[in-house]
Parts: C-alpha cells; sequence; structure tokens
C-alpha cells in the first residue's frame, strides 16, 4: 500500500492543482490505516519515512516529514477521543471495520491537522493567513473525499 500510494500521489496528484487551491494528498491514507496495535514508535517512523519519500520526489525537504509526523505523534490521542468505548474499537480503522461516522471523523480530524501545519509550514508567514486556511480546508475537503470514495472503490473489505 506504500509504494502504491506514494506513487499514486507523486505521479498523479502532485500534478493536480486547481487554482493554487485543492491539492489533495492521498498518502496520508498509509499512516490513517496503520493497525490501532501498532506501537506509537512504529507509527512515528513509519509516518517519517512516509512524508520523506513525498518529500524525496516532490522537492520539499522536510516538509511533508514535518507534517506527517505531527499526524502520526496525535493519531492515537485521535482515536481515543473518538471512540466511546474501548469494545468500539477494531484493530484497522478502516470504513468497513469501524463505521462511516467514526471514520470520517478521525481522517477529518487528521488531515485537517496535517494540512494545515503543512500549508502554514509551506508559507511560513501568516501574512495570507486566510488564503491558507481557505487553500488547507479546501483541499482537506477534497482530501477525505478522495479518501472516503477510495474506500468504497478500492478498500472492499
Amino acid at each position: 500500500m506504500f509504494v502504491t500510494l506514494v506513487l499514486i500521489q507523486v505521479l498523479l496528484l502532485n500534478q493536480v492543482n486547481f487554482g493554487g487551491f485543492l491539492n489533495p494528498y492521498i498518502y496520508v491514507l498509509f499512516i490513517l490505516l496503520l493497525p490501532v496495535s501498532l506501537p506509537r514508535y512504529q507509527v512515528l517512523l513509519l509516518s517519517f519515512f512516509t512524508g520523506l519519500a513525498i518529500d524525496w520526489f516532490s522537492n520539499t525537504p522536510g516538509l511533508h516529514a514535518s507534517a506527517t509526523v505531527l499526524m502520526g505523534f496525535l493519531r492515537s490521542p485521535v482515536i481515543s477521543m473518538t471512540t466511546q468505548r474501548e469494545s468500539e474499537q477494531s484493530d484497522y480503522p478502516g470504513l468497513h471495520h469501524t463505521g462511516w461516522r467514526w471514520f470520517v471523523t478521525y481522517i477529518s480530524i487528521l488531515v485537517v491537522i496535517h494540512h494545515f501545519f503543512l500549508f502554514f509550514l509551506d508559507v511560513f508567514s501568516f501574512e495570507n493567513f486566510f488564503r491558507t486556511l481557505l487553500r488547507s480546508m479546501a483541499s482537506t475537503v477534497f482530501t477525505v473525499f478522495i479518501i472516503v470514495l477510495s474506500q468504497f472503490l478500492i478498500f472492499k473489505e
């Protein structure tokens, strides 16, 4: 899955840019679908190497790596926050295992965090705050849509 998502991101989705506002980042799906029981240090390492792979091909040294590490770091608290009971929690956080509402909430929170951090780190300024915020939110909506669509089309379990 890692290789496929990185190739889709680098070869296809990095070329998609609608007016500078919609930049879908589907590679984050790899981190989102890691097993819940995976130790946190492994999630952080996999997050770092996923972001580093995207940075390598996109010529953005450290930008995606830092955003994915932040997302990997906050993944466990978001899972705990969005799950009411331990018995509800599946080890595989996919749409078909966890349910529609939980999955969309889970990915939306983490994608918002990832995109907000990524886009503001990219411009490294609050000069065009609302433009960057709009870009972050529009890309988040588009990314969440693509991730949910992929769950229906590809990950039919």
